[in-house]
């Protein structure tokens, strides 16, 4: 192994040791499945090796690279839930059962007010609440302006403000 290779792979592992347990944790936060999120806190960082010599800031960057898999896994949650849906609705032997004792406020989570949240708001919304990054790193890893995040942070907020508020 050359000293260059063997340089990237000692500052990785200093980053892996110092921010790995951390971003599992925030990750299943997120998905709710603690296997899941270690591999997709692993992918983070086998990409992190691979983009090593372009990222500046590496924390940032790995919090990006993992709340994209945790996107795409929500997107494909509900890709996956729709089709369960359409699935029920034709299948006439199936009968819907509602449970009326449950308050649409008890199954309101956090999760499922950011999943329900535009796109360009999303990933602003984790980075920065989730993932701790400042506003600064989150236009740095987003390529957006300050401003722009800024703003985006306070649309969502209103959003969710509005989306919580309709639950009581």
């Amino acid at each position: 192994m050359a000293s260059g290779e063997a340089a990237v792979e000692s500052a990785v592992r200093e980053v892996y040791d110092a921010h790995f347990g951390r971003l599992v944790g925030w990750t299943t936060t997120l998905i709710g499945d603690r296997d899941l999120a270690h591999d997709v806190a692993t992918e983070a960082f086998v990409k992190l090796l691979s983009h090593w010599h372009s990222v500046q800031d590496p924390r940032a960057w790995l919090y990006t690279a993992a709340a994209n898999q945790v996107r795409d896994h929500w997107r494909k949650r509900g890709r996956e839930a729709s089709a369960y849906e359409k699935f029920m609705a034709g299948n006439a032997r199936v009968m819907e059962v509602a449970d009326p004792g449950l308050d649409p406020a008890t199954r309101l989570t956090v999760r499922d007010a950011v999943e329900s949240l535009p796109e360009r708001f999303r990933l602003v919304v984790l980075l920065h609440y989730f993932g701790d990054l400042s506003v600064a790193q989150v236009a740095l890893q987003t390529g957006k302006s300050e401003g722009t995040v800024k703003r985006d942070l306070y649309d969502a907020r209103k959003l969710l403000a509005e989306r919580l508020e309709a639950t009581r």
